[in-house]
């Protein structure tokens, strides 16, 4: 687990749907949808495709919470007293806090976009996904010289914190099965069935 301040660090979101090249948008409302134009709406996540000098980062970000673990599973032996440790699967997690100021991440986890879209439709989480779903994000440790990114990422959970004088901040989780890639630039490749 590696914990960052949000000034030590830069995070940009996009989706994985390179088919329709969609933005993951909110309204005023709260609806929302994805599509290949903005409009009047608030951006949470760009197209793949695009370059991180070309997006706005998460605005007023507070930490950045970065978990690789591994699920194991014990395997016993007949008539043995050894027992095996085998590994099933990685997980990368990821936790943004920023202070609250909008409606968009309640509604990215409450209004059906916590799996991101699949050719420019909402995907609903139900069906098994495929190298269009999910979103990735692009962690930028310093400066620009490394980037954290995970692919495939869907929307795992989301709080808010509330004190005395009101609500402060929230916090919005990102997990992943996939491995995530670290390099000196963002990672735009699209997910293959290999990688999956």
């Amino acid at each position: 687990m590696a914990y960052f301040l949000g000034r030590d660090c830069a995070v940009y979101i996009t989706t994985e749907d390179t088919e329709a090249a969609s933005y993951a948008l909110v309204s005023a409302a709260g609806a929302v949808s994805f599509a290949t134009s903005v409009g009047s709406n608030t951006t949470f996540a760009y197209p793949v495709s695009t370059a991180t000098g070309s997006m706005s980062q998460v605005a007023d970000l507070t930490g950045v919470d970065l978990s690789i673990g591994a699920m194991d599973e014990d395997i016993t032996y007949v008539g043995m007293r050894s027992v095996t440790k085998a590994e099933i699967k990685k997980e990368t997690t990821v936790s943004l806090t920023k202070k609250k100021n909008d409606i968009v991440y309640d509604s990215i986890f409450n209004s059906g976009g916590r799996w991101g879209c699949a050719n420019g439709s909402a995907y609903d989480g139900l069906t098994e996904p495929t190298t269009q779903t999910g979103y990735r994000l692009h962690v930028v440790l310093s400066g620009a010289k490394d980037v954290f990114s995970v692919r495939g990422c869907c929307v795992q959970g989301h709080t808010v914190s509330v004190n005395a004088d009101g609500t402060t901040e929230e916090t919005i989780e990102f997990m992943s099965y996939i491995t995530p890639t670290v390099s000196n630039a963002a990672s735009a490749t699209a997910i293959t069935t290999a990688t999956l």
